[in-house]
């Protein structure tokens, strides 16, 4: 007889639903757990023979994987957008569950890839730069679209150099209106100064990880950057 597990998890914030199927398809246990990782280890702990686990790609789904990686012998995430498990039959946790785990038993899962750990921290650096150069780019427009207000031309890249910054400011002759475009060069240099950190983060992790991922756009978002910096 064939000691194969198969553990479904619907993940929530302060509970998880699991399921747990042997290689027949029979439910050989259903519980609810507490989100915290000492419980869940010793759930599995509690469970003999060779498992196969699964759930959803979410907010905990990375967690959750570094996790369990090492003390079960597969770990899935799945894409839930490949599991139609709202559209059939009735809708709760520990079905979800159930229906997880015997989609994992007959191999119909669409895996999310995760890795190694290094990676998680490398996708981490990579999103929180990515973000801060969204704002910068924000805040390059919005300075732009103050001057021209007062019809200014303010072509080219000099209104966001320090060494300008006094001749731009004297241009416009209200001088407590010149405030606004000050907070906003004050805001660019706070981005730009927390951008090349992270770049650099970024860049000595993509370095140190073995398995390199395409971060193509991550790259383009340096070069704008890089073009734009704060000087």
């Amino acid at each position: 007889m064939s000691s194969e597990k198969y553990i479904g998890l619907d993940v929530h914030q302060a509970t998880i639903s699991a399921a747990v199927t042997d290689s027949q398809g029979k439910v050989i246990m259903e519980s609810i757990l507490e989100t915290k990782a000492s419980t869940l280890l010793e759930f599995l702990a509690g469970l003999r023979g060779s498992l196969f686990v699964t759930f959803e790609e979410g907010t905990w789904a990375a967690w959750l994987y570094d996790l369990l990686k090492p003390h079960v012998t597969e770990v899935l995430v799945c894409n839930p957008r490949k599991i139609p498990l709202h559209k059939q039959g009735n809708k709760s946790d520990q079905i979800d569950a159930r229906k997880l785990a015997e989609r994992l038993r007959l191999h119909d899962l669409k895996p999310v890839y995760h890795g190694e750990n290094g990676i998680r921290m490398l996708r981490e650096l990579a999103r929180s730069y990515l973000t801060v150069v969204k704002d910068l780019s924000r805040v390059m427009n919005r300075l732009k679209a103050l001057y021209r207000s007062w019809a200014i031309p303010c072509a080219g890249r000099d209104v966001y150099y320090r060494r300008h910054r006094s001749e731009w400011l004297d241009k416009i002759q209200e001088r407590e209106c010149a405030v606004e475009p000050s907070d906003s060069i004050s805001s660019w240099t706070c981005c730009s100064t927390y951008a090349s950190k992270r770049g650099a983060s970024c860049w000595s992790r993509v370095g140190s990880t073995p398995s390199r991922p395409n971060f193509g756009r991550f790259r383009r978002w340096g070069r704008f950057a890089r073009l734009w910096r704060w000087r």
